[in-house]
């Protein structure tokens, strides 16, 4: 097949099935590039073993083969009803606009990936936000016509093939060198103990890291991602960026950010955009004078004394790491963002201070045994 292009649009690319006519996935609209099939390879995986794992529905928002969130079919709060236009919402939609709103800053131009056939409410939704194509096992009759229609006939529309069983072995060529290992299929069910009210976040958080590029950590509480840091050097760096991430989901549901007076007109991500960098503050000249003309009216002080009565209300946070913690301060960090369970690995050179900093903040501690890097 050949690709619209490669990583960049002056490469030239082609792929080829490593079976001969067995394709995981067929293309049904658009030209799929490079990075368009890496992410709808990675999301499917994340999805589909999501969705055997726990049982539901699953979804994710995919941006440079990285989740930017994940999440299974769930409660939809007012915030991302209200947010997305929507009322009543079926399984299916409920997990991708749940996936979405993880961090919907990130999420502007994404591929999602849905674990369950999309129906019409799902393909409505696609085709009102800014997304660039979908990967699903299979189109109730119409949605696809309805999401070719999108961004003038380009829109990538994706199908899985869930029989598809992958290769025992991958390999890829780098600067003259073939690297070929064993796919990363280790049992993730055996690494918790599944009796307690944490498991299924754990889980899911482990499934996410699983297909998340290294260094990285995710926040987790309900069956959704609040925010995954990825691809950093230092691993108190993904710690603080997802605890970044995790607050801005959690004070976007403040009176003061749903209070936000934007004038007709404003559209969804631009609203979206200026909500986070309301709370970021900080704002330049230029921003300020932007954010006072998309409102009707000045936004509200937002001290930071309610900042953080609001974000010590949180509790029930749970937090996995794909390598092990080496220092404390990744436990002392977590906790600040509500969490009261942690999955890693184990096995670091100071993972008794670890273990030490979990029993201090009063958070139950799960040695998983399975590092999960991704590159």
């Amino acid at each position: 097949m050949d690709l619209r292009y490669g990583t960049n649009p002056h490469q030239a690319a082609t792929v080829t099935p490593v079976q001969p006519g067995r394709w995981p996935v067929r293309v049904l609209n658009g030209t799929p590039s490079a990075i368009n099939l890496l992410d709808a390879l990675n999301g499917w995986q994340l999805v589909s073993e999501a969705a055997r794992t726990l049982g539901r529905p699953a979804a994710a928002s995919f941006k440079h083969v990285s989740p930017a969130g994940a999440a299974m079919a769930g409660p939809v709060d007012e915030v991302t009803s209200g947010l997305y236009g929507l009322d009543r919402v079926g399984a299916v939609t409920s997990a991708y606009v749940r996936a979405r709103d993880a961090d919907p800053k990130s999420s502007y131009g994404d591929l999602a990936a849905v674990s369950h056939p999309v129906d019409t409410e799902l393909a409505d939704l696609l085709s009102r936000v800014v997304c660039d194509g979908v990967i699903a096992p299979g189109y109730e009759p119409g949605t696809v016509a309805t999401l070719a229609g999108k961004k003038n006939g380009r829109f990538l529309v994706l199908q899985a093939d869930p029989a598809f069983t992958a290769p025992v072995l991958e390999s890829r060529e780098v600067f003259g060198l073939r690297f070929t290992e064993e796919r990363d299929s280790v049992p993730l069910t055996t690494a918790l103990d599944l009796s307690s009210s944490a498991a299924g976040d754990l889980l899911l958080g482990l499934i996410v890291l699983r297909y998340t590029q290294s260094n990285s950590v995710c926040y987790l509480r309900d069956g959704a991602t609040l925010g995954i840091g990825a691809g950093q050097q230092s691993r108190v760096d993904c710690t603080r960026l997802a605890g970044a991430k995790a607050d801005t989901w959690w004070l976007r549901r403040h009176p003061a950010v749903r209070g936000l007076d934007f004038r007709p007109g404003v559209r969804r991500q631009d609203r979206i955009n200026w909500q986070i960098r309301y709370l970021e503050g900080g704002l330049t000249p230029d921003e300020d004078a932007r954010l006072a003309a998309a409102l009707a009216t000045p936004a509200p002080e937002f001290a930071a004394g309610d900042r953080r009565a609001w974000l010590a209300a949180r509790r029930g946070v749970a937090f996995v790491s794909d390598g092990a913690l080496p220092f404390r301060d990744n436990v002392d960090h977590a906790h600040r963002h509500g969490v009261d369970h942690i999955a890693e690995p184990g096995g670091s050179a100071r993972s008794a201070e670890v273990e030490d900093a979990c029993r201090e903040h009063g958070i139950t501690l799960t040695r998983t045994g399975i590092r999960l890097f991704h590159h």
